[in-house]
């Protein structure tokens, strides 16, 4: 009996010392894992802020996120929209501040300067910008200077062009323009556009808007007084475009664009770039900045590195305009779908 109990109390204690070892080789063998999964798997939390919801911002915004998913980046992204409305665009970058995101993608003219107001510390990756100097938004195109930098939205020559393509295409036209005189990323174009306009025979009608609902009466107000109507990148007016197709087809009043996403919504023509395609440039940016291996002011601002010609032909027909066939040639043809 005594030798029997003697045994099992060994038994039992070898059973202990055993499970005990096993124990704490498991828990090191996982810390060490755990370890090396964090080093790996950051996840980075980005502030996205838009002006506004339409067709070009959020293909940039796909473009930023494609970027960083082809890094093999994990990111959770905080996308916030201030609806149009400037006066949203800082409470949305100080809360990102106050958030104390990794980096906060800025996505049109008024969201990058609510963002650069708002911090001095966290990297600033724009997109969607027309001027980035003239807005205040960077030193130079070269040397931002802080912590702001990115990719603009307008290539050197897209006003030049589009302006002679009126020139060529409707002698001696009265041009309307409709904008947002408190956008700067306007202004700019708007300046830019007259300035392309000297030496040719065209004339210009404009109406401003403040909101997305003055749009289509501002419209309304040029019909009699133009012959083409030139939309250029304004955020308010492009918004609300299809209040513009609305009456350009009724009207038979042919509608030029700055971008090919409006062309999608109805648009005849445009000298555009692809905002996916600016917005994925942004997010290798971004990449850069996220791993360390740069700050914004070691990158300079871009442009955009392709234009085309871009035809509606559907569009077109709708506003009354006359082929010709030189564009088969010389413009991608947007058809129906």
């Amino acid at each position: 009996m005594k030798k029997g109990l003697l045994f099992i109390i060994a038994l039992i204690s070898f059973m202990v010392i055993t499970a005990c070892g096993d124990g704490n080789e498991s828990s090191g063998t996982d810390d060490s894992g755990d370890a090396e999964a964090s080093d790996e798997e950051k996840t980075y939390a980005v502030g996205a802020t838009q002006i506004v919801e339409h067709p070009s911002l959020d293909a940039a915004y796909e473009g930023f996120q494609n970027a960083l998913a082809d890094a093999d980046l994990s990111v959770e992204y905080d996308l916030q929209s201030a609806q149009g409305d400037q006066n949203n665009v800082t409470p949305i970058a100080e809360n990102f501040v106050a958030d104390q995101v990794d980096l906060i993608f800025a996505n049109s003219t008024p969201s990058a300067l609510g963002a650069v107001q708002a911090t001095e510390d966290i990297p600033i990756l724009f997109t969607s910008v027309t001027d980035a100097v003239e807005a205040g938004l960077v030193e130079s195109m070269e040397q931002p200077g802080g912590n702001a930098t990115g990719v603009v939205d307008l290539h050197p020559d897209a006003v030049k062009n589009t302006v002679q393509f009126i020139a060529d295409n409707f002698d001696d036209a009265q041009v309307g323009l409709i904008y947002n005189a408190g956008e700067q990323n306007s202004v700019t174009q708007i300046e830019a556009v007259k300035k392309a306009a000297d030496g040719t025979n065209l004339s210009f009608a404009e109406r401003t808007v403040a909101n997305s609902a003055e749009v289509q009466q501002a419209t309304q107000t040029l019909v009699s007084k133009v012959d083409v109507f030139y939309i250029i990148t304004d955020n308010t007016v492009v918004s609300a475009l299809d209040s513009v197709v609305g009456v350009a087809n009724e009207q038979d009043i042919p509608m030029i664009v700055g971008e090919p996403d409006s062309l999608k919504k109805g648009g005849f023509a445009t000298y555009g770039i692809d905002y996916e395609k600016i917005g994925y440039r942004t997010g290798e940016m971004a990449v850069e900045i996220l791993k360390g291996n740069k700050k914004p002011n070691d990158i300079a601002v871009e442009y955009p590195q392709e234009m085309q010609l871009f035809i509606n032909k559907q569009a077109a027909e709708e506003q009354g305009v006359e082929w010709n066939d030189e564009w088969d040639e010389n413009a991608k043809i947007l058809k129906d779908e």
